[in-house]
């Protein structure tokens, strides 16, 4: 009778640890699955070879490239863009290139913030920066952080630089009131 007790002892015990092994194991399953829809939702938030483009509602072209653009969970209107490529072509068929490592876009009102190695071309004009916010409602380019605007006369350096879009009106100006906005002349001829 002894041994028999024994006997169901160790299957009890034997059974038990079976049982916790198999629902040990199983949770791992599980788990390991949640991660690799986790990994799969993830993959399938990132686009390659982004392209947008819109008209307004006076004639403007906007067009914005991207090497890949991340949509954000929280505000699905938001794409996370990096190596950012844009053409504006205004109705007067004046092109603007902006060129960045990276951007942010507003699918809704197509605003768009451009980041780290800005460059923005038009005409014969060059302006580089790390920033800037372009937005169609307000029309303008706000251009931040380490601006340099270069045209065939001019180098200006500023912090500063806001171009309205349709009229180009441009304002340039530093943060700080004791500071000033440095103009050079390319063409140095002693009167300047």
């Amino acid at each position: 009778m002894r041994n028999y007790l024994k006997f169901v002892i160790f299957l009890i015990i034997f059974s038990i640890l079976l049982i916790l092994m198999i629902h040990y194991k199983t949770s791992q399953n599980k788990i390991n699955a949640q991660k690799k829809i986790d990994e799969d939702d993830y993959k399938q938030n990132i686009i390659i070879d982004v392209e947008y483009k819109s008209i307004d509602d006076k004639g403007n072209e906007y067009v914005i490239n991207a090497k890949t653009g991340e949509i954000d969970y929280d505000r699905n209107n938001i794409i996370f863009l990096s190596k950012v490529s844009a053409k504006i072509i205004l109705n007067d068929l004046t092109v603007i290139t902006i060129n960045s490592d990276y951007g942010k876009y507003n699918t809704f009102n197509y605003d768009t913030i451009f980041s780290k190695n800005v460059v923005i071309k038009y005409i014969d004009n060059e302006i580089t920066s790390e920033y800037m916010d372009f937005s169609i409602a307000r029309n303008t380019m706000l251009v931040s952080k380490n601006v340099i605007y270069k045209n065939l006369d001019k180098i200006i350096k500023a912090d500063v630089l806001e171009i309205k879009i349709d009229s180009k009106d441009t304002k340039i100006f530093m943060y700080e009131q004791n500071q000033k906005v440095n103009v050079k002349s390319k063409k140095f001829n002693g009167d300047n």
